[in-house]
């Protein structure tokens, strides 16, 4: 089957293969958070992003075999909701954005820098600090050998703009800079992007708009 990457709470998970990597996004929770299950395909590794909510929703995703780590991408708490009952069913390293650890109530194993990598069995993720929406967010790029990158953007981007700023102007040029110099223009147009809420786009869907975003002050 195809994948779209529409989701809703409720409903099945969609799931992208790849060649190396099977991802699969659900949603979950009161305010529609998508959760991001990958699997390597070589070793059968897994790693989730964002233990948003519903703890029985993610263990079932999960399955028998388990997670070896949890990527939380920011401190809100729409974010974490089952973090705890997760990582205390799978025994899972867990990791998040240095400058936001501090505000999440399940201990980070492993606070992540800009530019550190994070491993799923043989597939790399590279992290990108994205400050803005909160001061530690990141997201996790994936450059896939056999195609384009995809890239995990938590609550900094999504299809029609970057994440909420809730009225600050310099916390919305900070991120509309970071989104800038660490994904567009390091990134090509066909560049999967997967939001902390909502529908899927590309980088190429969204780049003829950084300009309008930039005017716009949102």
């Amino acid at each position: 089957m195809t994948y779209s990457g529409a989701v809703k709470v409720g409903g099945p998970a969609d799931v992208h293969e790849l060649a190396d990597l099977m991802i699969s996004k659900v949603a979950v929770g009161e305010m529609n958070n998508n959760a991001y299950l990958l699997r390597c395909r070589a070793t059968g590794e897994q790693l989730l992003i964002d233990a948003a909510a519903e703890a029985d929703t993610l263990l079932g995703l999960i399955g028998d075999d388990g997670i070896a780590s949890v990527v939380t991408t920011h401190r809100h708490g729409d974010h974490w909701g089952a973090l705890q009952a997760v990582v205390e069913a799978t025994g899972a390293r867990t990791y998040a954005g240095a400058f936001d650890a501090e505000g999440i109530p399940v201990p980070t194993d492993v606070p992540v820098q800009d530019g550190d990598t994070l491993t799923v069995g043989r597939v790399t993720l590279t992290a990108r600090h994205l400050v803005g929406h909160t001061p530690g967010s990141i997201a996790l790029v994936y450059d896939d050998p056999h195609g384009h990158p995809h890239v995990f953007t938590g609550d900094c981007l999504f299809p029609g703009g970057v994440g909420n700023t809730w009225g600050d102007p310099k916390a919305f040029v900070r991120l509309l800079d970071d989104v800038e110099e660490k994904l567009f223009a390091r990134l090509p147009d066909e560049t999967w992007v997967y939001p902390g809420h909502g529908n899927d786009t590309s980088l190429g869907a969204e780049r003829p708009h950084l300009a309008e975003w930039r005017e716009r002050g949102w």
